[in-house]
């Protein structure tokens, strides 16, 4: 846990308080402080045999910095291949905009659990993490649907709502991958199901971008698809930018 927060904060000065607050919470053991300059001292053992840097971790009043040098860190490969990704995607490089960001994802070994974690630093870091996963998936959903391997982006969209069953937008992509790949059927039946799912445990109906995807398929109307989703695009480019 130790490690894990001096990374999340790769350059920047954590406080004792901090580091004890992180890894035993509001009931510290008395000795914790002792126990946390054992356990710099083991890591500094370990971490000197493999890094460029001399001294990756240093001690800063009032506790310890950790320096790695930026490519020596997966996430920041990651945030840079991620940010090519969005940008060959702006430039309607879709198929190179796909195989970007899944060079990025491949950078990932498992999705981060937040609830896996106490500490508010590496609980934090998780959270914000878990969306850049996700998104990134997205991204890439979109681009091979825009790239026509629809078989591909309706894998990756169908992993996804089994994650996240509320988010609205992951079923309308899914729809529109189906409708593509000639599953029409099968997009209306995922319509319904997510529908149930959002009347039962939200009380609400389908946002109205999911009931115009829901539409267009239903009466077979598969350019207006096209439409929406250069809309949608352009929308979230604007965002991003």
């Amino acid at each position: 846990m130790l490690l894990r927060t001096l990374l999340i904060r790769n350059g920047q000065i954590l406080s004792l308080d901090q580091l004890t607050r992180e890894l035993w919470g509001e009931n510290p053991p008395v000795r914790a402080r002792a126990s946390i300059h054992v356990y710099v001292s083991q890591l500094r053992k370990i971490l000197n045999q493999f890094s460029r840097n001399d001294g990756v971790i240093t001690t800063r009043t009032p506790g310890y910095v950790l320096n790695l040098g930026h490519d020596e860190l997966d996430l920041e490969l990651f945030l840079a291949l991620s940010e090519k990704g969005r940008m060959q995607m702006g430039m309607h490089r879709y198929t190179a905009a796909a195989q970007t960001l899944t060079e990025a994802l491949r950078l990932w070994r498992e999705p981060v659990q937040a609830t896996s974690y106490e500490g508010p630093i590496i609980r934090e870091f998780a959270n914000w993490a878990e969306e850049l996963r996700v998104e990134c998936l997205e991204m890439l959903a979109r681009s091979l649907l825009a790239a026509n391997e629809t078989s591909e982006a309706v894998r990756i969209l169908y992993s996804l709502i089994s994650e996240y069953p509320l988010r609205e937008k992951f079923h309308a992509f899914l729809m529109e991958a189906l409708s593509l790949s000639g599953r029409r059927a099968d997009a209306l039946e995922v319509y319904q199901a997510a529908r149930n799912q959002i009347r039962a445990e939200l009380g609400l109906e389908p946002c109205r971008f999911l009931q115009e995807t829901h539409e267009y398929i239903l009466h077979d109307r598969l350019d207006n698809l096209s439409v929406i989703r250069a809309r949608r695009d352009r929308v979230a480019q604007a965002r991003t930018a």
